[in-house]
């Protein structure tokens, strides 16, 4: 028997230790074990474990802080029943012999992601940051250039590859970050024209 035939008129019981389902077919009542259905995960192996407790709570203590336990557990797991299921689960208290409907879970409406709005680019001001940063780190650069190419042609040379090679990972990592985009650029464009500009201080 498959979930689809027993969504009419179902009801979770205990029955011997067990945990069974009990469909009504006009005046006859069929018993089903909940591990013949395609149920999902863990759930009949969960319905097991609960009905050997809830037989052992009602032949020991039924009232009380146990009793509730079960009756809680019991409830929840026809939720989960009726959810796998896709219909209302009839659940009898193996404890108090109450009987409850469950129905299965409303599944909320999926609400429409908000529109992304389209942040305006800071052109004039992020411009301005890259100038700023750009004078400086070529300042730097060919200070230091010019200093080196006093002593030695090749350290000019060689200050420039440092500095390149310590400040890319830099500017690769942040080329996208916002405010911090503009320092990258005025950066790069630094130490490109102080690759530029290393012939006219070597030679």
């Amino acid at each position: 028997m498959t979930a689809e035939e027993t969504v009419s008129v179902v009801r979770l019981r205990v029955l011997d230790e067990r945990a069974v389902l009990v469909a009504r077919d006009g005046d006859t009542e069929h018993e089903v074990d909940p591990g013949a259905l395609a149920l999902a995960g863990d759930l009949p192996e969960a319905l097991r474990e609960w009905a050997r407790v809830a037989s052992a709570v009602a032949r020991s203590t039924p009232d009380g802080a146990a009793g509730d336990v079960v009756t809680r557990r019991g409830l929840q797991l026809a939720g989960r029943l009726a959810a796998s299921i896709g219909a209302p689960v009839g659940y009898v208290d193996p404890v108090t012999g109450a009987e409850s409907i469950v129905d299965p879970p409303v599944e909320p409406e999926p609400r429409p992601a908000p529109a992304a709005s389209a942040e305006p680019v800071p052109w004039p001001t992020g411009l301005t940051v890259s100038a700023f940063v750009f004078a400086l780190v070529f300042y730097a650069v060919l200070t230091l250039a010019s200093t080196l190419a006093a002593t030695n042609p090749l350290l000019a040379i060689g200050s420039n590859v440092v500095v390149t090679v310590g400040l890319a990972p830099s500017i690769w990592l942040v080329r996208r970050t916002p405010i911090w985009r503009w320092v990258a650029f005025g950066v790069a464009a630094a130490i490109g024209a102080g690759w530029l500009a290393l012939p006219f201080i070597v030679f």
